[in-house]
């Protein structure tokens, strides 16, 4: 898989390790345009396969940097949601076509892009942490994330309705995709998702990733949201389309 990879799909698969470094440190929108960029340069169950140890990576950086921060009753409550979430996420993958699964995502994240816009927008976030709301919600996100490594956007929409800390939020999350990132391990490997190709090229992108994590940490206090977050939105916009092009 290496030598068959061109020099502007490593650029871009580049760009999209050092995103999510910076994803699971300082900004969690940032992750999606891994997920829009993955998917753009190589096929739609390899990019998760790849992404997905990239990913568990960036989650263990961000438990260390964070490891005092986590809210663990709101995970707890989470827990049978998510695993249904990516038990039906792993049976999606299973039947569906690789080129079904590429427009799936580029649908995906368009969705996941309205949703998080709708939720700049609200005066104050929704009660979601009834029984319902957190069946739904972890449900989503399990799902979201093992088909397509795309659950920021739901679990950002639960932990911003649970009045968290900056940091709370933080650790909360980083904790909460290392948990789910694991759960999703040996299911990927069971499917073929992960093998020795898409290994060989985490390999060459993990210390972009190791770099960026810390890059993202040490400027977290400083980057301006305002003008990084439209941009990141604008961004996987023009790659959700490319996707259903």
């Amino acid at each position: 898989m290496l030598t068959m990879l061109s020099t502007s799909t490593w650029v871009v698969l580049v760009i999209a390790a050092a995103a999510i470094g910076v994803s699971k440190t300082a900004l969690p929108g940032a992750a999606t345009l891994a997920v829009a960029l993955f998917a753009a340069v190589l096929p739609a169950k390899a990019s998760t396969g790849t992404m997905l140890v990239l990913l568990l990576v960036g989650d263990v950086l961000a438990i260390w940097m964070y490891r005092r921060d986590a809210d663990w009753p709101t995970l707890r409550r989470l827990v049978p949601g998510v695993l249904a979430g990516v038990v039906l996420g792993a049976a999606f993958l299973h039947v569906a076509a690789d080129g079904a699964t590429q427009r799936f995502i580029g649908v995906l994240l368009l969705a996941l892009i309205a949703v998080t816009l709708l939720l700049m927008r609200l005066p104050r976030p929704p009660q979601v942490q009834g029984r319902a709301g957190r069946a739904v919600y972890g449900t989503l996100a399990g799902f979201t994330t093992m088909a397509a490594n795309a659950g920021g956007p739901v679990t950002t929409m639960y932990f911003l309705a649970s009045r968290f800390s900056i940091s709370t939020f933080l650790g909360t999350t980083a904790w909460f995709f290392f948990l789910v990132n694991l759960v999703k391990l040996p299911f990927s490997i069971g499917l073929g998702i992960i093998h020795v190709s898409t290994l060989a090229t985490d390999a060459v992108l993990v210390p972009v990733v190791i770099v960026s994590a810390f890059a993202g940490r040490s400027l977290a206090t400083r980057m301006n949201e305002k003008v990084f977050n439209p941009l990141v939105t604008l961004l996987t916009i023009g790659s959700a389309i490319y996707l259903l092009v």
